[in-house]
């Protein structure tokens, strides 16, 4: 029987999230071609013991990450993206330290090279899964479940239980916290008895949308409003180290940078704005002037602080810059400062922020954890300047705080280098 492109895409889809091709090509990625790369560089420094040693370990460490990762991974879509890091890095972590303690022979080489195409194997598999979707979940008709504008997931109501046929279904969607009838009650027991996975409708849209709903103020994982307390000083110090680092390798290009904008046009090369920042404290930030520098209009001005995709303000050099995010890396003296992270909800010209304010409820709730220079809604959104469209933003800017973590911040990592390379959302 010929399929239709739709099944086939469905079929594609399904295999591609199937356990014998993710740990399939997870194994071969992970232990075949990390030797193969060090057979090509030099032949003769391949040791049979070390190599022996070294794949079965890497065999190991892929095998068990990949156990984690799908054993974490409850919900689809976002979610399971800042699964991966924390899986393969406990894989890959413990496989140094039994050599250690056996004191045999092992290529840290080939380990590394492991644990980097691995992770860059399954990100690669999660950002796929993302474009083309597969799921079909069915919609248990009661209480608060508004589904249908979440796309890319086919949804099917159902009428009566089993009707259609749990077959026909890869998961089960309610509200929870809804007065169900007590066969619809059964009927979720039973389909939860049988493997059929059931979601909690809050959690699936948070999940597959990355964003959180702010009708009312909504606790994290931890069941109050703070962010995990033991993360932030953690991340405080990667954060001054990195921008350390980052600094003085980026400094030759920060330079050429810098004479570009001032052969360009007339002004100066950096641009500084006054933007509310942790706990709602006002601070300069510093990025690469884009526009044409003008004495007339502040850049603390409302006129001066929006930015639409046409602006004819925008300079040549400076849509060059905003397109690849160059004009942002300034911002590591923030860092370097304690002003800002590397990750976390961009800040906003202080103009703009109390005009949010007046117009978005909860708006400063997003002023708990340290602004960044890249952000989960930087990576889903991009830039937005209408008060429709910072509702939205904002409801990324929950996703983030609520789900605060270093595998969330990982996920945005990645996801950032993919933005400064494609230039997604510039303005």
């Amino acid at each position: 029987m010929l399929q239709s492109p739709m099944n086939k895409s469905r079929y594609r889809a399904r295999f591609r999230y199937s356990m014998r091709f993710q740990l399939g090509g997870g194994l071969l990625v992970a232990v075949l071609l990390p030797w193969l790369i060090r057979v090509a560089v030099d032949p003769a420094l391949v040791d049979v013991v070390t190599v022996r040693n070294s794949a079965l370990a890497s065999l190991f460490a892929a095998i068990f990450g990949f156990y984690i990762y799908r054993s974490l991974t409850i919900y689809p879509g976002i979610r399971a993206g800042y699964y991966i890091l924390p899986s393969f890095s406990v894989a890959y972590g413990i496989i140094p330290l039994y050599f250690l303690m056996g004191r045999m022979d092992y290529s840290r080489f080939l380990l590394a090279s492991g644990y980097i195409v691995s992770l860059i194997w399954y990100f690669g598999l999660f950002f796929m899964a993302q474009r083309d979707r597969s799921l079909r979940v069915a919609i248990v008709p009661f209480g608060a479940v508004q589904l249908k504008d979440v796309e890319q997931v086919e949804w099917v109501k159902l009428k009566t239980p089993n009707d259609p046929s749990p077959l026909s279904y890869d998961a089960l969607v309610a509200d929870f916290r809804a007065d169900l009838p007590d066969k619809w009650e059964r009927f979720l027991a039973d389909s939860a008895l049988a493997g059929t996975t059931v979601y909690h409708v809050k959690d699936l849209r948070e999940s597959l949308t990355g964003r959180v709903q702010i009708d009312h103020l909504s606790e994290n994982s931890f069941g109050s409003l703070i962010p995990a307390r033991a993360y932030f000083k953690i991340k405080e110090a990667i954060d001054f180290v990195a921008a350390l680092v980052g600094g003085v390798i980026l400094l030759p290009f920060l330079l050429v940078a810098a004479a570009f904008i001032r052969f360009d046009s007339p002004g100066p090369i950096l641009f500084r704005q006054l933007r509310v920042g942790y706990g709602g404290t006002p601070f300069r930030v510093y990025k690469f002037r884009t526009m044409i520098h003008r004495v007339d209009v502040e850049a603390d001005d409302l006129r001066g602080a929006i930015t639409n995709e046409a602006d004819p303000r925008i300079t040549k050099a400076g849509r060059l810059l905003r397109r690849y995010r160059i004009d942002e890396l300034p911002q590591l003296l923030n860092v370097l400062r304690g002003e800002m992270s590397l990750i976390g909800p961009r800040p906003e010209a202080e103009v703009l922020s109390k005009w949010y304010e007046k117009e978005l409820p909860f708006y400063r709730y997003r002023h708990i954890v340290k602004p960044g220079i890249t952000g989960w809604a930087q990576v889903n959104q991009g830039h937005v300047a209408e008060v429709t469209d910072v509702l939205w933003k904002l409801q990324y800017d929950f996703f983030y705080i609520k789900n605060f973590s270093p595998w969330l911040d990982g996920l945005i990592l990645f996801r950032t280098v993919k933005t400064m390379l494609t230039g997604f959302g510039s303005r």
